[in-house]
């Protein structure tokens, strides 16, 4: 506005940009995608492969690796301050958790897409009542299950076989989280009604002050107040909360922008949104409840041994959630270019996008693997100094790096089977990988040949590879190439 151009500035600009373009194709080797106005469409169709996926998955890495550490926190903290017994607790505690908040991830997620489509369509309408229906459904859920767990508290972690001696740091850290529930919940809603509507930065921002403010208090708690692994549970509700509070007051502010506003009666459950929000969310809550389930069957077996083996279980499983940041963030980002591209028929694009996934996912596992067997005793020592946890730590080795391996091939499995628009083969997986296939091995490899806790953890880790050949036999038959056999899914919403 107001800036005025000469003659002899137009064409210097224009070739300065053809100039660019003309570099640009040389390096990259691909055209130049066409001129489009600026809008808050993402076209994934046309460009390099490489760059595209990187800039897309690296904010959704962060997202994750913050995630990933607000997870970790708890165990490093309370291992390094208080031992072997309070790891135990955490760990038992953390999966506890885990599994109740399989109807948070379902549903809020399903919200998402409903909401998603209903900006699409510009019905809005239908997005009042969607988040209506869902925060009353699922805040009362929360409340529904915190009841229950903390009614049958005793009996859950006698029922996980839960080591004397960790019992007590059990019970306190489980009962602790197990109230702050409605705040993990709250905070699932808000974010899916943000991400629905386009906006991924801010629900980073929330989880990033949780993160933060959870580790500072961990350090207050369990190292200067000597609140053991209460502490850490505090520490935890409190981040959660004060993340929620955050992303609740965000929303209140912006409500006439999406026309919700938060009136009692606005909260009324709407039959026709609780049936739609029933039908997707349902799949997905099964989807994300069948491995939680099956980490808290083998998490009973090994409680079975001694409470050295019960610590192990918690690093294994942080280690998981290390291995988890990047294949999750390749997954959506490469589910994203899939669907598009499937989407204007360009098979061969798929292909490269699926094989740079598999690619990067597997530089990343070789730099995993050789970190585990150059030194695999500073890993461990990361997590405890306890003399016995370390000693035995060595049968954790294979079974973390046969993850490594896991996680990178299931990235480009899953980025194929969620962008062709396979819900059902995507549930499929769920189920068999991680009820069928997880809970047998370890049974198999564990009880019947006699390898306990070592069989335990390679049945787990073994496991992770049915994606791998459920998506490589979903590729081989060629189906993910014909039209109905997937969503069209061609925009992206970005945020500015």
């Amino acid at each position: 506005m107001g800036v005025r151009q000469t003659e002899t500035a137009k064409p210097r600009r224009g070739t300065r940009a053809e100039t660019f373009a003309a570099i640009r194709k040389a390096i990259f080797h691909t055209e130049e995608a066409e001129t489009v106005p600026s809008t808050m469409i993402r076209d994934m169709t046309k460009g390099a492969v490489v760059p595209q996926l990187l800039r897309f998955a690296f904010p959704l890495f962060v997202s994750n690796a913050l995630q990933a550490v607000y997870n970790l926190v708890d165990m490093i903290i309370v291992g390094n301050c208080i031992g072997k017994a309070g790891m135990s607790a955490v760990s038992i505690g953390g999966d506890i958790l885990h599994l109740l908040t399989f109807v948070a991830m379902g549903f809020s997620s399903a919200g998402q897409v409903l909401i998603a489509r209903s900006v699409g369509t510009g019905r809005h309408d239908e997005i009042k009542k969607t988040i209506g229906t869902m925060f009353t459904f699922l805040l009362g859920a929360s409340l529904a299950i915190s009841l229950g767990c903390y009614l049958l508290r005793a009996s859950v972690l006698r029922w996980l076989n839960t080591p004397a001696a960790a019992a007590d740091f059990a019970m306190d850290y489980m009962v602790t989280c197990v109230c702050g529930l409605p705040f993990i919940y709250g905070y699932n809603i808000v974010s899916a009604i943000l991400r629905g509507m386009g906006d991924s930065r801010r629900p980073f921002l929330f989880i990033a002050a949780a993160a933060v403010l959870n580790t500072v208090l961990d350090i207050l708690f369990v190292k200067y107040l000597g609140m053991e692994v209460f502490g850490a549970a505090l520490a935890t509700v409190i981040g959660q909360g004060v993340s929620f509070l955050l992303a609740l007051a965000y929303l209140h502010r912006r409500r006439e922008s999406f026309g919700f506003d938060f009136r009692p009666e606005s909260f009324r459950i709407d039959p026709p949104a609780f049936r739609r929000l029933l039908s997707l969310g349902i799949p997905m809550a099964i989807q994300s409840a069948a491995i939680s389930f099956s980490k808290i069957v083998l998490m009973a077996w090994v409680n079975l041994f001694d409470v050295t083996y019960s610590a192990l279980a918690g690093i294994f499983n942080k280690t998981n959630t290390v291995c988890g940041v990047i294949s999750q963030a390749f997954t959506t980002a490469g589910s994203t270019m899939a669907g598009q591209n499937l989407g204007a028929g360009k098979h061969e694009r798929v292909q490269r996008i699926l094989l740079t996934i598999l690619v990067i996912g597997l530089g990343f596992a070789l730099l995993g693997t050789g970190v585990m067997l150059l030194c695999p005793a500073a890993v461990y020592a990361v997590f405890t100094p306890d003399a016995d946890v370390l000693r035995a730590a060595g049968v954790l080795t294979l079974p973390i790096i046969l993850n490594f391996y896991g996680a990178a091939t299931r990235s480009a499995s899953f980025s194929l089977i969620n962008g062709s628009g396979r819900v059902g083969l995507n549930l499929a997986i769920a189920i068999i990988d991680g009820v069928i296939s997880r809970i047998g091995l370890a049974a198999l490899l564990g009880f019947a040949c006699g390898l306990e806790c070592f069989g335990f953890w390679m049945g787990d880790s073994l496991a992770g590879f049915m994606p791998l050949i459920i998506g490589g036999t979903f590729y081989l038959s060629g189906k993910w190439r014909e039209p109905g056999a997937r969503l069209h899914v061609r925009e992206e919403k970005t945020t500015d």
